[in-house]
């Protein structure tokens, strides 16, 4: 059962103040919304309805006085049908054309924006073709950048479209027979405000071509504005539609239509299936079996506009807010600011040095590297930098020390250099490093004197000049001779493991000599 509010009587019944309270409450804790709008929402901008007998309908009874059309009839297909009905409308839509390039958004486009921004809002669907929801930034289903480029037909990319233009948009025109599509001009303008269709320009380059290879010229089309008048069917159908089935997966938690009267057979169609999903939300069971309980914000579907919907929405429509959009629109914002002030806070940032402090902040990342150690498990070596700097003292004399620059991580062994060695103090793995520090400790214990006795020439023999005469006494070891090595067989940075060499030993010898012959 449809429940019916008064937007302008919310000073008069409790009911009803609290009522529309709900329903901002529902907008603000809502997080997956769709918004259905229709010509209602830019009434206020300055654009004329052309359901009303007042608007841009009498514009064009002035030039054409002998042709009776009603306000359905300038957006009905059978126009083309015969070339003077073909001529009004052309007429009526280079008025309309110009009346929307001076309108502005209006209160109710800056409500969906705000959804949108917000991230609350899934899509918006309108049936408008002023094009106003991409003025705020909505990008909308006729955008190019929204299509897919290439020499095949273009295709709606999904996560591009904001707003989906069930009717087209004005500010584009289309040919009738290649279906090409560009931008209104003032020059396209021009020939539609005279009844007249221009060619298009891409049959006409087609053609011209064809005509200077000696062929036969090809049919040339007529731009018509890019806009899906009733009984005719929308070139980017089963696109929209696929948009369609994305939003329903998406199960949306509530509906809001504004500013239509709901009477077009496309848009009952889309509105109906929303619903349905909108009203599922919060319904079923848990994992445990036992059935969840919907929330009193969950699920609603909210209609705004001056007239009462039919009889047949009355279990589809929850509430039916009767009043202008830009009003309802304001009152949601300023309740909402008032239920949650937490949604519209806007966190700071710093954009200047304090210098009272003394410090700056510098944003310098830590460096992490993985390496293994003598367990096998990766370990972390960070580079950390200072984070809070000192700043440089103005009335200091001495000039500021510049920073350190902090090591280079060690490179993969893939990627290291061809002349860095691995063998490095400061290269190799963490075990290599502290076996040479201990060789380096060891080294600074031992006698140089004794250091490389390796390589010493000695002998225990003595030569004298008798060469048979042997003396008794003790061997002394000869002074060691050095072998002088090359820097590539000792490095500086690996020094030699000290080796432990026997002293020689102190030997006694006797020396026997031939007795005198005593005659």
């Amino acid at each position: 059962m449809t429940i019916s509010l008064q937007l302008n009587a919310v000073s008069g019944e409790s009911s009803t103040r609290r009522a529309l309270s709900d329903i901002s409450l529902a907008v603000a804790k809502s997080k997956k919304i769709v918004v259905v709008t229709g010509a209602g929402i830019s009434c206020s901008c300055g654009i004329p309805d052309f359901r009303s007998s007042d608007g841009l309908y009498s514009l064009v009874k002035e030039r054409y006085p002998d042709i009776v059309l009603k306000g359905r009839d300038l957006f009905d297909a059978s126009l083309f049908r015969d070339s003077a009905t073909t001529s009004v409308f052309y007429t009526f839509i280079s008025q309309l054309k110009r009346s929307i390039d001076a309108a502005t958004p209006a209160p109710t486009h800056q409500f969906i924006q705000t959804l949108d921004t917000k991230q609350k809002l899934v899509r918006s669907y309108t049936q408008n073709i002023d094009g106003l929801e991409e003025r705020i930034g909505l990008r909308g289903s006729s955008s190019q950048q929204a299509k897919t480029s290439g020499k095949k037909k273009s295709k709606l990319k999904a996560k591009e479209v904001r707003n989906v233009q069930l009717h087209g948009n004005i500010h584009r025109v289309r040919c009738t027979f290649c279906s090409a599509e560009m931008p209104c001009t003032e020059e396209h303008l021009h020939a539609f405000e005279n009844g007249k269709a221009p060619n298009c320009p891409e049959c006409t380059s087609r053609s011209e071509a064809r005509v200077a290879r000696s062929a036969r010229a090809l049919k040339i089309g007529t731009l018509r504005p890019a806009i899906v008048l009733y009984d005719e069917p929308h070139p980017l159908g089963d696109d929209i539609g696929t948009i369609q089935t994305i939003d329903i997966a998406r199960k949306p938690d509530m509906l809001i239509i504004m500013g239509t009267s709901l009477k077009v057979h496309g848009l009952k169609k889309l509105v109906k299936d929303f619903a349905k999903v909108v009203h599922a939300t919060g319904t079923g069971t848990t994992p445990n079996g036992t059935p969840k309980v919907q929330k009193s914000w969950q699920g609603k579907v909210v209609f705004v506009n001056k007239t009462p919907p039919g009889s047949e929405w009355s279990d589809i429509i929850d509430y039916h807010v009767a009043g202008e959009t830009d009003a309802w629109a304001d009152k949601v914002l300023e309740d909402w600011k008032k239920m949650r002030p937490s949604d519209w806070e806007i966190q700071q940032t710093l954009d200047h040095i304090d210098e009272s402090s003394g410090f700056k902040v510098v944003k310098d990342i830590a460096t992490k590297t993985k390496g293994k150690g003598n367990s096998g498990l990766g370990f972390f070596q960070w580079n950390l930098n200072v984070e809070n700097v000192p700043l440089d003292d103005p009335f200091s004399s001495q000039p500021a020390s510049p920073s350190k620059k902090p090591v280079s991580v060690p490179s993969s062994p893939s990627k290291r250099r061809q002349s860095a060695s691995h063998y490095s103090d400061v290269e190799s793995s963490p075990r290599k490093r502290r076996d040479i520090a201990k060789i380096a400790d060891g080294m600074d214990k031992l006698d140089m004197s004794d250091r490389c006795i390796l390589f010493a020439d000695a002998t225990n023999v003595a030569k004298k000049g008798g060469g048979d005469d042997l003396v008794m006494g003790e061997l002394r070891p000869p002074k060691a001779k050095v072998r002088r090595t090359s820097a590539s067989v000792v490095s500086k940075e690996c020094k030699p493991r000290p080796r432990n060499v026997a002293k020689p030993r102190a030997e006694l010898w006797v020396e026997i000599r031939k007795r005198p012959n005593i005659s």
